[in-house]
């Protein structure tokens, strides 16, 4: 979403979300009259496309610091897990999550259950205008695909989190809505995704279309949902089309994944953009990956730079990886001003060459990326056939043969797997995932996934252990004492 990117139009988002009033899932019926009104164009209809994917970003329309996926998501997915530990002083919200003291009054929970539904209304104020319009059929199909997608992704996310939440699929919903079953919401998910499949194009003509939704997007997205659902041969087949599509492939080299000149390139499904906003109207569009995760000694080397330090690695995590593994070398910093820090942070956001001065970054977070198809493909298939295949080893020895690489050469480390179990191969697509995917916000979903939240939890952490109701986080209780029809909360809270 670079040079000519998606331009996040702030007038459609504040028109659409002025009546948010005290409910976040109230709506408000002058929605309508704006509605009837607005959509006259084309470039009506993308405008409002674009207010979407501007709460998914650093879009900063309160009453949460950033959009749905600048920080909070991430950080969340990371703290509650064996992924990440907190080192933001006075920041108690955040020690709740390392250490699973955490219940409703968490402002984490409502961060992103607000921003999370700002995005649903916005595309759900999109597909009922959009669809009345007089467009050119395959611009309104496409353009309607791109709703359903960024509505089926942000459902997936909620569901995941919560559980049961309430499924608003129209401008006017009830005041106070009720919650929706858990099937229930996944029926839709799996409905809009297929739509999406079906009316999305592969890929854009033009330097416009960099980070728009495609179809391989959609598939990759459905195959993830399939996996979660244990639904293991749609998973597979959907992934193996994306695989067989050609359109992706890994980068040679794990680092050039994290070059900004890289972003939406060969190996990126789908990712959440940052950067400069450009524009008639100028707001504050920075993601805050090397504030948050850089350490503050960098401060004393970079003059002008601003790194925090704030969400760090678990030792665990550091030591999970071979000392070969590129990943490692690339995740990690382990050493900043000529001394060894306290804990190993994480770097892997830090384009150097394109911004010397750590600190704001236009680097994109990624969403969907083609390594996480190929794992994808390689459990689905343990899952099918109780044990690994041909096609399962060579997909996760896909993704272990880049990480061999250092950059210049390909080191003895990493072996191709072979000869494993069903629990053997499942652990090691686990593990892989753990070390492929540092601070993208996949650690928490994949250990509820596994069930091995628990389980592995308390290597990482001294004297943590999670609830067994830890895997869905508390609805947020402002939330509830808004609307009792949210009511019962979730277990153990």
């Amino acid at each position: 979403m670079k040079g000519n990117k998606i331009y996040h139009f702030l007038l459609v988002a504040l028109l659409v979300l002025s009546g948010a009033c005290d409910n976040i899932l109230q709506e408000d019926p002058q929605d309508q009259i704006f509605k009837d009104n607005f959509f006259q164009t084309e470039n009506d209809a993308i405008s409002a496309i674009n207010s979407i994917y501007g709460h998914m970003n650093s879009t900063s329309i309160g009453p949460t610091f950033g959009g749905l996926y600048h920080s909070t998501y991430w950080v969340i997915q990371g703290l509650a897990s064996d992924e990440m530990n907190n080192r933001l002083a006075g920041a108690p919200q955040n020690d709740e999550l390392e250490q699973f003291r955490f219940d409703a009054a968490n402002g984490n929970f409502f961060d992103v259950w607000s921003q999370a539904y700002r995005v649903i209304h916005n595309a759900n104020f999109a597909i009922e205008g959009i669809s009345n319009m007089e467009l050119e059929e395959s611009t309104q199909n496409s353009l309607l695909g791109e709703a359903r997608f960024l509505r089926s992704m942000v459902y997936f996310d909620l569901v995941r989190m919560y559980g049961e939440v309430p499924l608003l699929l129209e401008g006017n919903s009830e005041l106070r809505p009720s919650k929706n079953s858990v099937d229930e919401i996944y029926e839709q998910i799996i409905s809009d995704l297929s739509i999406a499949i079906a009316h999305l194009p592969s890929s854009y003509t033009t330097e416009n279309g960099r980070g728009r939704a495609t179809t391989g997007a959609a598939r990759g997205l459905l195959a993830k949902v399939y996996l979660t659902l244990g639904r293991w041969q749609e998973a597979a087949d959907q992934a193996n089309t994306v695989i067989n599509s050609g359109a992706y492939s890994l980068w040679p080299d794990f680092a050039d994944l994290f070059k900004i000149s890289n972003e939406n390139g060969q190996e990126t499904l789908f990712g959440i953009g940052f950067g400069d906003a450009g524009g008639a109207i100028s707001f504050w569009e920075v993601g805050q990956f090397n504030v948050r995760l850089l350490p503050r000694e960098l401060r004393t080397e970079y003059p002008g730079a601003n790194t925090q330090g704030w969400q760090v690695a678990t030792q665990d995590l550091y030591n999970a990886f071979s000392a070969g593994d590129r990943r490692r070398h690339v995740t990690f910093m382990t050493r900043a001003a000529g001394s060894s820090l306290d804990d190993p942070h994480i770097r892997k956001y830090w384009d150097e060459e394109h911004e010397p001065i750590p600190g704001n970054t236009e680097a994109d977070f990624p969403y969907l990326r083609y390594a996480g198809v190929l794992l994808i493909y390689a459990e689905a298939l343990n899952e099918l056939h109780n044990g690994p295949n041909t096609e399962a080893y060579e997909a996760i020895n896909t993704v272990r043969r880049r990480a061999r690489f250092d950059g210049n050469t390909e080191l003895d480390v990493l072996p191709d797997l072979a000869n494993l179990s069903y629990e053997q191969f499942r652990d090691a697509v686990l593990l892989e995932r753990r070390k492929e995917f540092v601070a993208e916000g996949h650690r928490w979903f994949d250990l509820v996934r596994m069930g091995k939240l628990q389980e592995l939890v308390p290597f990482a952490k001294d004297g943590v252990m999670p609830r067994p109701t830890d895997v869905l986080f508390p609805l947020p209780q402002i939330e509830i004492d808004l609307n009792q029809n949210l009511l019962p909360q979730n277990p153990g809270y």
